[in-house]
Parts: C-alpha cells; sequence; structure tokens
C-alpha cells in the first residue's frame, strides 16, 4: 500500500510524468522479469496475466455493482 504523501504526489503529476514514470519502472523491472530459463520466464508471465485479469474482473465486478445501484427502481 502506497502512503498518502506519495499517492498525492502521484495525484498532482501529469499524465505525460505519469507515463514517464511507468516507462522508467518498465525499464529497471525488464532484466529482472526476463531472467532465467524460458519455462521461468512463461510462469512468471503467465502469473502477471492471471493477477491482471483477476484484478480486471474485480474492477469490472464493482462497476457493474455501481451500475445497477444508480439505476432508479421503478
Amino acid at each position: 500500500m502506497l502512503s498518502q504523501e506519495t499517492l498525492e504526489r502521484y495525484r498532482r503529476m501529469t499524465p505525460g510524468e505519469r507515463l514517464t514514470l511507468t516507462f522508467e519502472m518498465i525499464r529497471e523491472n525488464a532484466p529482472y522479469l526476463l531472467a532465467g530459463t524460458s519455462d521461468v520466464v512463461d510462469r512468471r508471465f503467465e502469473l502477471l496475466r492471471r493477477d491482471n485479469e483477476l484484478r480486471n474482473s474485480r474492477m469490472l465486478a464493482a462497476l457493474a455493482a455501481m451500475k445497477l445501484r444508480s439505476v432508479p427502481s421503478r
């Protein structure tokens, strides 16, 4: 979890600054993501894909629930 101070700093960034930060993080971490045998790298990326899909499905479920709550009842 990020501290409130860090979150506020990110919120004050422009989209371009956030994108630059993202690219820097990718550049710095790519060697670690690609280290090891092809099996190890494949498993690592499969885990990342599963985590991303789970996060996306939770966000979609939350959005759907919000939409249901905002629809006026008849």
